[in-house]
């Protein structure tokens, strides 16, 4: 019986006395212990900008998409930390100061929703509370939670600089975004105004459009009399804020029509529209006509802006008619569409109602309630030069995209992006620094003074927060110029943003227009995408389906090697991946693979002197020269993918090569004599190396076995 066989066959006690390794990987007893090797040996924080200075050491840098502080991580959570975990760690190997710089995100409307909900379990609402108290509630509860995102990070193995670590609303963090609201205002590019926004009427606050999620819904539509016109609307609870009727221009049928007045039987009585002619009327929808309600409808509002159309409001911020609706006052949107069309078929209005209808309607991206456009005077930034400095960013390749087609989703953003709103009516979030007097706030004027404190007395703060995407647009910027001294000269821009492809619109591009317009340079040279993570039958995870990866049970089951392998193998920026707990147990089977090959590696280290055949001629023969040339090979073409951040197939790559090449093959000649102990023993070491950025747990514990006295894996160079 061989030394492998006899050795392993001894007790726990003889097995640890001879300096052998268990019979299995055991995750749970390695990755806590591991992680604090790691951050305890500083590999994760990198040098200053002065050090840097004087040593001119090349840098890399990512700056983590902050997730939810109160929120527990997802499994698009998992799949950032794990990709970008493997560049960090490929790029620190390979000699580079490397900043991952981490972060969470107070999220704005999200935390806030989700916090009204805690208090309405407990028969409360947020009208109970004064604005200050609110707030401090809310704060409260994110930081009871606000280790969670960190831990179970760590616990997926991210060797991101936690010595750096920022929170949104920080103080210096929020000095900073005030300041970029000052200089915006300063500069003309920020105005306050009476504009159709997006209203959310459970939420209580307006969003802008990249915010509104559409739906398609089959709802009614009624053919309704006006005049001597029949036209047809969705809508007919906002009749009572029409202020005209508006015709396609090349409309033969009502081109004699443009410019006159009509009288119209309604409701309330007779009322008197003029007829307008304007592009945007489609001549196919219904009969050609439409009614315009420039107070509830963005075309209309934009109709009624081109023809000095005055706004009546007859939707409320509470989701009720107003007092312009006369006896439909106080009703809900829903409940005064059923009654006002019931009214206008018994009084003869109503010529026919069409069932099948299909449109798509806004909905709000956090409750799903309709989104009502109704009229709000806002703060906006006028974007335009900044979406031009963004695509020249683009064109002049300063920012690559990777992700298929989502460069041109982002360009087509840019190319046609309205001036952002950054209103938003929450307590949850930084109060825009804006003052006025109770004067000018009764009256409406628009004199008011943009300033950190109140100018003085009797003055009063806006109660308005900016929207969430304000401040996180600045990330970038705001992290490093608020860290230690010299980061931001030192490490921006930044190399790599990696984030999910859906919040593209949302997060990225605003970060590209802001940094930019900030310092004068895209805030990072790639942006690499990933996909939605579905499940193995590729359906979207939905709680309703039940088909939700929790990542930290898995984690605590199989691994975060396991997980992570399973999360990035074989996946393409931009393109959706399939993963369950088939394909993560899979995985750690590749652990155990690893962890085997260095207990047969250990074997060698301990027991034999090794006779070679002839293939081999001996040690340094051909099969070694064979061997040695393949693995420069390998590490060539794993480097090769790293530089271009393939991720995917960088991982399928070492995978394959390892298990297949190199435990299959290698390890089988070198049981047979044809290759020799210590080129096997210099490759294996070699292959912990190049695996490290993707499953860093279970090699390092290889790596203290096969090299007890030895540095740290994480320090070792590529």
């Amino acid at each position: 019986m061989g030394y492998w066989s006899i050795a392993y066959g001894k007790s726990l006690s003889d097995r640890v006395k001879l300096g052998l390794m268990e019979k299995n990987y055991d995750h749970k007893a390695n990755e806590e212990k591991i992680y604090r090797e790691w951050d305890a040996s500083g590999a994760f924080t990198p040098p200053t900008g002065a050090e840097i200075a004087k040593t001119g050491q090349k840098t890399f840098t990512i700056i983590m998409p902050p997730p939810n502080a109160n929120d527990p991580l997802h499994v698009g959570h998992a799949m950032f930390v794990t990709i970008e975990d493997i560049l960090v760690r490929f790029h620190r190997m390979k000699g580079e100061a490397v900043l991952w710089l981490p972060g969470t995100d107070h999220a704005g409307i999200e935390t806030q929703f989700v916090f009204e909900k805690k208090l309405t379990k407990q028969g409360k609402s947020r009208f109970d509370f004064d604005r200050d108290t609110l707030y401090q509630m809310i704060w409260d509860y994110v930081h009871e939670n606000s280790d969670v995102a960190i831990n179970q990070m760590k616990r997926l193995g991210a060797s991101a600089d936690w010595s750096r670590y920022k929170f949104t609303l920080d103080p210096e963090i929020v000095r900073e975004v005030k300041k970029t609201f000052f200089k915006l205002h300063q500069e003309g590019l920020v105005y306050r105004g009476v504009k159709l926004v997006n209203y959310c009427t459970r939420c209580g606050t307006a969003y802008s459009e990249l915010e509104v999620e559409y739906e398609e819904k089959n709802d009614p539509l009624y053919y309704i009399k006006y005049g001597p016109f029949i036209l047809a609307t969705v809508r007919p609870e906002t009749k009572f804020g029409d202020t005209a009727v508006a015709v396609n221009p090349k409309d033969t049928r009502y081109v004699e029509w443009i410019g006159k007045e009509i009288e119209v039987e309604g409701l309330l009585g007779k009322f008197k529209l003029k007829v307008i002619g304007d592009d945007l009327v489609d001549p196919e929808f219904g009969t050609g006509v439409v009614k315009v309600t420039p107070a509830h409808d963005p075309n209309d509002f934009e109709m009624g802006q081109k023809h000095g159309l005055p706004m009546v409001q007859v939707i409320g911020q509470n989701g009720k008619m107003t007092e312009v609706a006369g006896k439909y006052a106080g009703l809900s949107v829903l409940e005064a569409r059923k009654v006002v069309a019931k009214d206008l078929k018994a009084n003869g209005l109503m010529e026919k109602i069409d069932d099948k209808y299909i449109h798509r309607v806004g909905t709000c991206y956090r409750c799903h309630r309709t989104i009502e456009p109704l009229p709000m005077k806002q703060f906006f930034i006028k974007v335009k030069t900044l979406a031009e400095k963004a695509l020249k960013a683009l064109d002049q390749g300063e920012t690559e995209v990777l992700g298929s087609g989502h460069d041109k989703i982002l360009r087509h953003w840019l190319s046609n992006l309205r001036d952002w709103n950054i209103s938003r009516q929450i307590v949850w979030g930084i109060r825009i620094p804006v003052w006025y007097t109770p004067k000018e706030l009764k009256t409406e004027k628009e004199n008011y003074v943009v300033s950190e404190t109140s100018p003085g007395e009797g003055w009063v703060q806006e109660t308005d927060t900016f929207d969430t995407w304000f401040s996180s647009g600045q990330w970038p910027v705001v992290t490093l110029k608020t860290n230690k001294p010299g980061d931001f000269e030192t490490y921006y821009p930044t190399n790599v943003m990696e984030t999910a492809y859906d919040i593209l619109p949302f997060w990225v591009m605003r970060m590209m227009m802001l940094g930019i317009y900030m310092t004068e340079k895209s805030p990072f040279k790639t942006v690499y995408l990933h996909g939605l993570v579905r499940d193995e039958q590729g359906r979207k995870m939905s709680k309703s389906i039940g088909n939700v990866i929790n990542p930290l049970d898995l984690t605590e089951k199989y691994g975060a090697d396991a997980l992570r392998m399973a999360l990035v193998m074989s996946t393409t920026p931009g393109q959706d991946s399939n993963t369950g707990e088939n394909k993560v147990r899979g995985m750690r089977n590749f652990g155990n693979k690893i962890w085997n090959a260095g207990r047969y590696i250990q074997e060698l280290k301990n027991s034999r002197t090794q006779e070679l055949k002839k293939e081999n001629d001996g040690v340094g023969g051909k099969k070694d020269r064979e061997f040695k040339s393949k693995m420069e090979e390998v590490k060539k073409e794993l480097t090769r993918l790293l530089d271009d951040n393939r991720v995917g197939l960088a991982a399928e790559y070492i995978y394959n090569e390892f298990w297949h090449w190199f435990c299959d093959e290698q390890i089988e000649k070198n049981k047979q004599g044809k290759l020799s102990d210590e080129v096997l023993k210099e490759g294996y070491k070699a292959f912990l190396v190049m695996l490290h950025p993707f499953v860093p747990f279970v090699t390092e514990a290889v790596w203290k076995e096969v090299n007890p006295n030895q540095k740290l894996l994480i320090s070792e160079r590529w």
